[in-house]
C-alpha cells in the first residue's frame, strides 16, 4: 500500500530547496512500546515550502508536530532540524539526543499548540508576544516594530494591553500565531490554528501562512480542513503514525480513496443501531412548549468593565434546534453557559425546560433553588468548548458512567446505555484508555457520549466539531440529526458550519454580546456574511477601522501608569505602617489617602469589592470579637459574660479599618498593576541580589507564571465542578455531606490537571526558546523613574511621615 501512495514524497521544486527537517525511520510510543503513534515514519520539509498534514484523529499528526518542531525526541530514528543532527541511532550507544543541537534548533521553529492557552506565559498581550523575541535576545528597538507588527498580522492591535487569560479560544490562537510571527522562525509548525476560529479568522491564518512561505519560511501546517490543503505546495497523509500518501493537493485531495485515509464519513452509522434508551420526557415532540425562553439577558464577567452579552432575547420550542453564530469573542459560549444555569445574568429573566433559573419567577429560598438546579441537570447536556475540562474519570467507559450513575439508573442500565453511547460515537476501543492520553478530537467525542449516555431533553454543545476528522464531525452531525428527529432540543454554537446551519430551525447571530439577527437560518446567515464583507472592506482600506478601535479604547489611569517599582514599595509601606495607626487623626488622614488614590486609579469598586469579600467578612469578625472582649473605657451595656464599652467600640473601630486599609490597598496595588509588571519591579529591585548569584531573573519568572497560572488553575476547578454539575453531580444541589464528598472528589482530576498544565508549560517555555539563567534576555520593556513616579513616591513619602510622626506631636 505505501508504495503507490508515496511516489510523489516531494514536488520537484523542492529538490533545489534547502531541507530544514529531515526525519528517518522515526517512531514513538507514549506507552512503552505497545502502540506506535509514529511507526517507521521518515520525510523531509524544505525551506520556503507549505506542508499540510491531514490525518484522522489519533493518527499521529499532533506527535509529528512536536517532533519537527523539537519539542519531542522520538524513541528511535533519526531527526535533523534546522541542518543539524539533534537525534540518531548508534550502533554502539543506542540513541543518542544532542541537547545543545536541539537548543539552537529551536532558536529558529516556531509551534502554535493545538490548545493556545497552554502556550501563553504572561498576562499582558504585547508583553506575551515579546517573551520569545526577548528569549533570543533580540535588541529592544527591533522588538518595538516586531511585536506590533505581529499583532497586526493577526488583528489584534487593539487588544495589545489586554490580559490574554480572558480572550475567547479563538482569540488565543491568534495570539500563540503572533507569538511564533515575532520570533520570525526559519520554520513554522501549527497544530490546528484555525480551529477555533471562525470563516474569516481562517482565512486570515491562511494569507499569513502564503506571506511566509514567500518570505522563505517552511510552514507544516496540521488540519482537518481539506479547503486549507488546497492551498499547500504538498499534502502528506498519516494513518496509525505511518505516511499513506503524500504529493501535490490536486493529485492527493482528488484521490478517490482519501475519504479512507483521512476517516470516511459513514453517512448512517446511527440508523444502524439503537441510541440510549430515552426517557419519555426526551420525547416530547410539542413544539408549543419553550424549551428555552431568555428575556433582555445582560451579562458582564465579575473582572470585566463591558458587556459579554447585553439585552438578549430568544424563545426556543421544544424539539427545535438553535444555531447560535457569531465571531470570536462574541459571546456564544456565555450564551451557551447561562443556558445550562452555569452562570448566572446580571439582569433579565432565563427559563429552561420548564425551570425559571433567573429573573422575577426563580424561586427565592435556596432550597427551592437547589431543587430546580438538581431538575436541571437531569433534563439539560451540556458539551463545553474544550473537551479536557469535561473529563475527569480514570477511564473512558467511567466517564462515560458518571452522568448515568447521578440520574440513579442500575448497574445493567449504566453499563447498557455506556455502551450504546460509545457504539455510537464509535469509540469502543477508547473505553479502558484513559481520557488525558488521547487527541484531542478523540476526548470531545468522548465528551459527547457522556452527556448523550444521559438522554437529556435539551442538548448545549459549544462548538462540537472544532478539531474532529471529517468522519467524527459526520458522526456527530448524524447523531444531532437522529437526536432531532425524535425530539430532543439542540442549542450549538458554530461557526456557520454548512451541515450545523443545515439541521437549525432558526439561527441567532451575535456581534460584541448583541443580537444581530435572529430568526431563519438563511436570513441570519446573509446578513452575517454581510457583516464579514463589511468588516473586511473597513479593514482593508487604510485601517480606519483599527485606529477607530483604537481611539475607543479607554486611557489608562494615573495610577495604572506609574512605575511599577514605585507602587510596589510605597504600597507595602503603607500597608505595614496601617499598623502604626492608633488616634482618630491618623485613621482619618489614612482614609482620605486611600480614598485618593481610589478617585486617581479610576478602580472599579464592584470588582474589588468583589475580590476582597471574603477578607472583608473575616475583617467584621474580628471586630465583633473586639468589640465584645475589650472592656477599657466607660460601660453601655452587658450580655452575661460580654461587656460593650467605648473602648471596644474604637479598637474594633480601629482594627476593622487598618484591616480594610491593607486588604484595600493591596487590591488596588493588584488592580492597577499587572502580574508582568510586578514581576519585572520585583526583578530590577532584587537585581543587587544576582552579584551574590542569586538568579533574580528566574525568581521573577517563577513569580509571573505563578500569577499567570493561579487564574487558569482556579477556572480548571471551576471546569471540573461544572462538568460534574452538567452529569448531575452532587456538588451543586446535594445536601451538605454529598456536596462536601463531590468537593473533594474533583482533588484528583484537579491534581492532573496541575501535572499537565507544568508539562504544557515546560512545553512552552522550550517553544518560546527560554533557556533560564544560562541566556541573556534582552527587555521590551524598559523601567524609568519619571517624573511623575518621583512627584508620587514624595507624596507618598510626606503621608508616611505625618502618619509616623503625628503621636510624637
Amino acid at each position: 500500500m505505501a508504495a503507490s501512495m508515496t511516489e510523489s514524497a516531494v514536488p520537484a521544486s523542492a529538490d533545489s530547496k534547502a531541507t530544514v527537517a529531515r526525519l528517518s525511520q522515526v517512531s514513538f510510543s507514549y506507552d512503552g512500546g505497545q502502540t506506535w503513534a509514529l511507526d517507521h515514519l521518515s520525510m523531509e520539509v524544505h525551506a520556503g515550502e507549505h506542508l499540510c498534514i491531514l490525518g484522522a484523529n489519533g493518527s499521529g499528526k499532533s506527535t509529528l508536530g512536536s517532533i519537527l518542531s523539537g519539542a519531542t525526541a522520538p524513541d528511535h530514528g533519526q531527526v535533523e532540524l534546522m541542518g543539524r543532527a539533534v537525534c540518531f541511532d548508534t550502533p554502539d550507544q543506542g540513541r543518542q539526543i544532542d541537547t545543545e543541537a536541539y537548543r539552537q534548533a529551536r532558536r529558529s521553529i516556531g509551534m502554535v499548540f493545538q490548545n493556545p492557552e497552554d502556550q501563553i506565559v504572561t498576562t499582558v498581550v504585547q508583553d506575551d508576544v515579546a517573551f520569545g523575541p526577548e528569549n533570543l535576545s533580540i535588541p529592544r528597538q527591533k522588538m518595538l516594530s516586531c511585536v506590533p507588527a505581529a499583532l497586526r498580522q493577526v488583528d489584534l492591535q487593539t487588544r495589545m494591553n489586554d490580559d490574554p487569560t480572558r480572550m475567547s479560544g479563538g482569540q488565543q490562537q491568534r495570539l500563540a500565531l503572533a507569538g511564533s510571527l515575532a520570533m520570525n522562525p526559519g520554520m513554522m509548525v501549527l497544530d490546528e490554528p484555525g480551529a477555533m476560529l471562525d470563516a474569516a479568522g481562517r482565512q486570515e491564518i491562511q494569507s499569513i501562512l502564503c506571506r511566509l512561505t514567500t518570505q522563505g519560511t517552511a510552514v507544516v501546517h496540521i488540519t482537518h480542513l481539506l479547503e486549507q490543503a488546497r492551498q499547500a505546495d504538498r499534502v502528506l497523509v498519516l494513518d496509525h503514525g505511518r505516511i499513506v500518501a503524500s504529493g501535490r493537493p490536486d493529485q492527493i485531495l482528488t484521490r478517490k480513496d482519501l475519504p479512507a485515509l483521512i476517516g470516511k464519513p459513514d453517512r448512517n452509522p446511527l440508523t444502524q443501531s439503537r441510541a440510549p434508551e430515552a426517557d419519555t420526557k426526551t420525547t416530547v415532540n410539542n413544539h408549543a412548549i419553550a424549551m428555552v425562553k431568555l428575556s433582555n439577558v445582560s451579562y458582564s464577567f465579575p473582572d470585566a468593565g463591558s458587556k459579554a452579552l447585553n439585552g438578549v432575547n430568544l424563545e426556543l420550542a421544544a424539539g427545535q434546534t438553535l444555531a447560535i453564530i457569531g465571531r470570536n469573542g462574541s459571546g456564544k459560549s456565555t450564551l451557551a453557559r447561562l443556558i445550562c444555569a452555569l452562570a448566572a445574568p446580571d439582569s433579565g429573566s432565563i427559563q429552561v425546560a420548564g425551570l425559571p433559573l433567573a429573573g422575577p419567577d426563580q424561586p427565592k429560598a435556596k432550597h427551592l433553588r437547589r431543587h430546580n438546579l438538581k431538575l436541571l441537570r437531569q433534563r439539560v447536556g451540556y458539551v463545553m468548548q474544550y473537551p479536557e475540562h469535561q473529563l475527569f474519570a480514570d477511564t473512558v467507559a467511567q466517564d462515560i458512567a458518571y452522568g448515568p450513575h447521578n440520574l440513579g439508573y442500575g448497574p445493567e442500565q449504566v453499563q447498557h446505555r455506556v455502551d450504546d453511547a460509545m457504539k455510537l460515537l464509535g469509540i469502543g476501543d477508547l473505553a479502558d484508555r484513559s481520557p488525558f492520553d488521547l487527541s484531542g478530537g478523540q476526548r470531545r467525542l468522548v465528551a459527547i457520549a457522556g452527556v448523550v449516555a444521559c438522554s437529556p431533553q435539551l442538548l448545549v454543545l459549544d462548538e462540537v466539531t472544532a478539531s474532529l476528522d471529517p468522519q467524527a464531525c459526520a458522526r456527530i452531525m448524524t447523531l444531532l440529526r437522529v437526536l432531532h428527529k425524535r425530539g430532543i432540543t439542540i442549542v450549538m454554537s458554530t461557526h456557520a458550519d454548512r451541515e450545523a446551519l443545515d439541521l437549525a430551525d432558526q439561527t441567532l447571530l451575535l456581534e460584541h454580546g448583541e443580537t444581530l439577527a435572529y430568526g431563519t437560518t438563511a436570513e441570519v446567515v446573509e446578513r452575517y456574511h454581510q457583516l464579514l464583507a463589511t468588516d473586511a472592506a473597513e479593514k482593508g482600506a487604510t485601517g480606519k477601522k483599527a485606529e477607530r478601535d483604537q481611539a475607543d479604547q479607554k486611557p489608562l489611569s494615573l495610577l495604572a501608569r506609574l512605575d511599577p517599582r514605585a507602587k510596589l514599595v510605597t504600597f507595602l509601606l503603607a500597608m505595614f505602617t496601617a499598623f502604626a495607626i492608633s488616634t482618630p487623626t491618623q485613621l482619618v488622614l489614612a482614609l482620605m489617602v486611600t480614598v485618593g488614590l481610589f478617585a486617581a486609579a479610576r478602580a472599579p469598586l464592584r470588582s474589588i469589592l468583589n475580590s476582597v469579600k471574603g477578607f472583608l467578612a473575616l475583617m467584621l469578625l474580628l471586630a465583633l470579637f473586639n468589640l465584645l472582649v475589650t472592656q477599657t473605657g466607660r460601660r453601655l451595656a452587658a450580655w452575661g459574660p460580654f461587656v460593650l464599652t467605648t473602648g471596644g467600640i474604637w479598637v474594633a473601630v480601629l482594627y476593622a479599618c487598618r484591616f480594610m486599609l491593607i486588604i484595600f490597598l493591596g487590591a488596588l496595588l493588584v488592580e492597577t498593576t499587572t502580574p508582568t509588571q510586578m514581576t519585572d519591579a520585583c526583578e530590577s529591585l532584587l537585581s543587587p541580589l544576582s552579584r551574590l548569584g542569586i538568579h533574580t531573573n528566574e525568581i521573577a519568572l517563577v513569580l509571573s507564571l505563578a500569577l499567570r497560572f493561579i487564574p487558569t488553575l482556579g477556572r480548571e476547578v471551576q471546569a471540573i465542578v461544572e462538568a460534574q454539575a452538567a452529569r448531575g453531580g452532587s456538588i451543586e444541589s446535594g445536601s451538605l455531606s454529598q456536596r462536601l464528598h463531590a468537593a473533594i472528589a474533583i482533588t484528583v482530576p484537579v491534581f492532573a490537571g496541575a501535572l499537565r498544565h507544568a508539562d504544557n508549560l515546560s512545553r512552552a517555555l522550550d517553544a518560546r526558546c527560554y533557556e533560564g539563567s544560562r541566556q541573556q534576555r534582552t527587555h521590551y520593556r524598559l523601567l524609568r523613574l519619571g517624573r511623575m513616579d518621583i512627584l508620587f513616591i514624595a507624596l507618598m513619602a510626606v503621608y508616611l511621615l505625618a502618619l509616623l510622626l503625628h503621636p510624637l506631636f
